[in-house]
């Protein structure tokens, strides 16, 4: 339902902030990277997520699409909720989580507080098709690059083109050279399909 919220930053604490937009504050829940990313800010811009529950809404926020991205797979596995992907998106990385999944690092996801060993290896089962997606681990890894891949991967899927193919040639242009846009690399993607 949000997309994102961007207003002035009046509290943050490790695991929340408190943004003002337009007069109402909203209290977000956050995990510590984001934490660390907007700490210093006086203004902040944070991705959510909204969680609609009985008793509550709550607002969910990260300073990646990326984070959010890794949010929303892991409250898809059976037997993790929010607060545990948010305990897990605090003790590490996308790029740790996204790491673990793909090299089937059981220890490393169950070494985070609340995941056991069942709920480790579903997670890994899960999720391992969804984080590679065809990408090689480096191009996964590198945030920005990945961004700008999905995003022309989406537009390139609104335009028809079939999935496996189009990540392909987006591949195949972001290892041979200096794409800095999506735009760019939509473009180059055309000429190739």
């Amino acid at each position: 339902m949000y997309e994102y919220i961007k207003g002035v930053l009046v509290e943050v604490a490790p695991t929340y902030a408190v943004v003002e937009s337009g007069g109402i504050g909203y209290y977000i829940n956050i995990s510590v990277n984001t934490y660390s990313q907007i700490s210093q800010k006086k203004e902040v811009l944070l991705f959510l997520h909204l969680i609609v529950r009985e008793d509550a809404h709550l607002l969910y926020g990260f300073a990646t699409k990326e984070e959010r991205k890794m949010f929303r797979q892991l409250i898809a596995v059976s037997g993790i909720g929010a607060n545990t992907a948010g305990v897990m998106l605090s003790s590490m990385s996308v790029n740790e989580i996204v790491g673990a999944i793909m090299t089937e690092n059981v220890n490393a996801i169950k070494s985070v507080k609340g995941i056991g060993l069942k709920t480790a290896q579903r997670v890994i089962i899960e999720l391992k098709d969804k984080v590679g997606g065809g990408e090689s681990i480096d191009a996964m890894l590198i945030n920005n690059t990945a961004t700008i891949k999905e995003e022309a991967l989406a537009a390139l899927l609104m335009l028809g083109f079939v999935k496996v193919q189009a990540a392909k040639v987006l591949d195949k242009i972001i290892a041979g050279g200096d794409v800095t846009t999506v735009e760019q690399l939509i473009k180059l993607a055309l000429k190739q399909l």
